[in-house]
């Protein structure tokens, strides 16, 4: 006779996030009035599900035409940006655009090998393969040097990675750097995000394969002295060879690398410190994510980020001075590139990428063409309602189902790629109701053996045969992005042709291994979608 089944066993068993989300849906409506009352209950189960998508705030067009003609209107037209975030200018030839997972990957061993001063690098996790110990030797000759005084005495290596995708299986990410921790201790410092919404009998409950659905950091930022590569993608074997990614590296950008440095630093800071013996403690003062209360480690949390971004801003409109004055163009010589880090942590009260996305979509105007991508096209109301409603012609890139990440995963994973095939056809539908099929296009990543992860946007003003602005980093565009996770991304605006060249090539790259949607695309036997899947997709939505 079969043993008894436990009660967690039992959770486990029928466990799904669409199940988590229905209960923390109850239990928050229970707890919440408790929790204002009484502060942080161990018992306190994370809301799960936020409100609807809010309608985009209204914000009102750029002084500067929104059909801007050549590169000289490019200031006025996107001076805006200045107001919410930090603006950066630097030259054009200072940033390349890396366009193989091989060469970001050589890249960063290469730059981790001659790091002299600092190694800061965030990351959703760090793989268990060669590959990634290879990366890990990398650090450990970099510090073995430092400590023979060699070229970089004052060497110091941060990394910054998600608690509970860090933390699963017995051989993880926390083991791959245990090594280096206890050797390097006073060089070496490992932070772990924890999202302040898995807590309580939620964090007791959620099967460790699921528990990231609630929230992780998600920023991926890799930085080397003064240069840095900004990303999507993970610090993982597949990201490294036949997983198709964005990757930018700024070389020689001081002031840009000091910012992404003290960003990571604050995120740290509200992390839970990984120690050599494997445990984790927070740092004196601070709040703790799952054990303190919720509000309050959010709005420590976010004064410690939110300072840096703010003084970043100030510091930084002091130093342009007048450079975005009404008739200028944008600079004066070799530094005729802006860049603009965006951050979005909706969980801390922290919306800057979101209000910024917004706003280029809203004034991406007639005869401009806008080319977004995202490895899981799942757009939020707001983002779909501002595509369907815009001037502007869009070309939207997504992953077929067999480049899907999730493609042959088991269990409710495998049935991810489906759900997204139903999401495609919702929206493709939705363009032909409103008769938007000339403007709006609809694009599928293929290629053999490969998986297809990229985000961002590349923008092109009306006339132009080249792009002046993209967005690249961690964001997908998607509910999670925006709700749930911890992102960052960074906006370029160039008027340097040499870069904007770069950008065309890597977004005709991609899009020359794409077919466009039509109706046969629905048609064929494999876009077939089971009923339950269709059911459970505005769950999938909301968690993947």
């Amino acid at each position: 006779m079969a043993a008894p089944m436990s009660w967690r066993r039992l959770v486990y068993s029928v466990y799904s996030p669409a199940i988590a989300g229905v209960f923390s849906r109850i239990s928050d409506r229970v707890f919440r009035a408790r929790d204002r009352r009484r502060g942080s209950s161990v018992l306190l189960l994370a809301p799960l599900l936020a409100e609807a998508d809010p309608a985009p705030r209204h914000v009102s067009r750029p002084t500067g035409s929104a059909g801007a003609q050549g590169t000289d209107g490019l200031c006025s037209h996107f001076r805006w940006m200045a107001e919410h975030v930090p603006a950066f200018r630097v030259p054009g030839t200072h940033i390349h655009i890396l366009t193989s997972p091989d060469q970001f990957y050589q890249t960063m061993k290469a730059r981790i090998k001659t790091a002299k001063r600092r190694v800061v690098m965030a990351s959703l996790y760090l793989g268990t393969g060669q590959l990634e110990q290879e990366l890990v030797d990398c650090m450990e000759e970099a510090l073995q040097r430092s400590q023979e005084n060699r070229d970089a005495p004052d060497l110091k290596v941060s990394i910054l990675l998600d608690y509970t995708r860090g933390s699963r299986g017995q051989v993880n990410s926390r083991t791959m750097l245990l090594p280096l921790l206890q050797r390097f201790t006073s060089q070496m410092r490992v932070s772990l995000y924890h999202t302040p919404d898995l807590r309580g009998l939620l964090r007791l409950l959620v099967p460790q394969r699921f528990n990231e659905t609630i929230g992780v950091q998600h920023i991926k930022v890799y930085l080397f002295d003064d240069s840095i590569i900004i990303s999507g993608a993970n610090l993982s074997d597949s990201y490294f060879s036949n997983r198709q990614d964005r990757y930018v590296l700024l070389e020689n950008c001081s002031e840009i690398a000091d910012f992404f440095s003290d960003l990571v630093g604050a995120v740290g800071d509200v992390s839970l410190q990984l120690q050599p013996d494997d445990s984790v403690t927070m740092l004196e003062g601070m709040v703790h994510p799952y054990k303190g209360n919720r509000q309050d480690f959010s709005a420590a949390a976010r004064m410690r980020i939110m300072e840096v971004v703010n003084t970043a801003r100030v510091r930084q409109r002091l130093l342009n001075g007048s450079e975005f004055s009404e008739d200028e163009g944008m600079s004066e010589g070799e530094e005729d590139t802006w860049v603009f880090p965006l951050v979005q942590m909706k969980p801390l009260g922290i919306q800057v990428d979101e209000q910024v996305t917004q706003r280029l979509l809203t004034d991406a105007g007639p005869d401009s063409t806008v080319f977004l991508t995202s490895g899981y096209f799942n757009l939020t109301r707001a983002y779909m309602r501002l595509v369907l409603g815009a001037g502007a012609s869009y070309r939207i890139l997504t992953a077929s189902p067999e480049v899907n990440g999730f493609f042959g995963a088991q269990g409710v994973a495998g049935a991810i790629p489906a759900a997204y095939i139903h999401i495609a056809r919702q929206f493709y539908n939705q363009v032909c109701r409103l008769g938007q099929q000339e403007r709006v296009h609809l694009h599928e990543y293929h290629r053999s053996q490969w998986t297809f992860h990229a985000k961002g946007l590349w923008y092109y003003l009306q006339g132009q045969d080249r792009p002046c602005l993209t967005l690249i980093g961690s964001p997908n565009f998607g509910y999670r992005s925006v709700h749930r996770d911890l992102e960052a991304q960074i906006a370029i605006v160039t008027e340097n042709e040499e870069l904007q060249s770069q950008l065309q090539e890597e977004q005709e790259m991609l899009y020359q291994r794409s077919t466009e949607v039509s109706d046969s695309t629905f048609e064929q036997p494999d876009r077939h979608v089971k009923l339950w899947v269709k059911l459970v997709t505005p769950l999938i939505k909301n968690f993947f």
